[in-house]
């Protein structure tokens, strides 16, 4: 899904073998990328559910949202029909962990389209708070970043780059993928740079960054 070509073979080759470029970049990386924000947002999606509902409705919820859980492994289909069961009887915590859990598994069956619009229905969502939001933009961009027109997903991730926000070391590296699929290796390459110079980005995302850079070379 990127192009890691230099710019004499970026005039050289074509749109075929520039996509198969691509798609092994983020073979290597989409994977992480992915289970890492799914990770942050379950522990912070928990707590906040945790405190949005009374002892015996939430130990009702916890308990439906837990078997979807255990069925995961073993009936997916099932699991994600239970969570999106979950997302459209139950508001709050566990309601928008259900949406989230719902929208990972239809893009892990490969409904990416469908999956971006669960995304899309999260981050319009005025209701909960911001942040979750913003992270429903950067998974549903994760699901497009090989077909949305790269100018308007990169308009998208903009504000996400803010230094306040949370997710703009993921908004950061996803606009630098976005900049490597049009061949903008240079504009790539400044964007993965800032991340590894960052003191707050994380020790991970440093060290994959830099083999993206060393792949797409100068």
């Amino acid at each position: 899904m990127a192009d890691t070509s230099d710019d004499i073979l970026l005039r050289e080759i074509d749109e075929e073998l520039q996509q198969e470029k691509y798609s092994e970049l983020w073979k290597a990386y989409g994977n992480y990328i992915i289970g890492v924000i799914l990770a942050i947002v379950l522990g912070v999606g928990g707590y906040q559910g945790w405190r949005s509902y009374d002892l015996s409705t939430r130990q009702e919820q916890s308990v439906r949202f837990a078997a979807a859980m255990d069925a995961i492994a073993e009936k997916p289909e099932d699991a994600r029909k239970t969570f999106a069961k979950i997302a459209d009887e139950v508001s709050g915590g566990y309601g928008l962990m259900a949406q989230f859990q719902n929208a990972g598994l239809l893009a892990k069956n490969g409904d990416k389209s469908a999956s971006a619009a669960v995304y899309a229905k999260i981050s319009s969502d005025t209701s909960i708070d911001p942040i979750y939001q913003d992270l429903a933009i950067i998974l549903g961009a994760l699901n497009e970043l090989d077909q949305a027109d790269p100018t308007a997903l990169s308009a998208k991730l903009a504000p996400l780059r803010a230094t306040e926000n949370p997710w703009r070391h993921s908004a950061t590296e996803l606009t630098a993928l976005l900049a490597i699929r049009t061949g903008d290796k240079k504009a790539a390459r400044e964007l993965l740079t800032a991340l590894t110079n960052d003191a707050t980005a994380p020790s991970g995302m440093k060290t994959r960054v830099s083999e993206i850079i060393a792949q797409i070379g100068k």
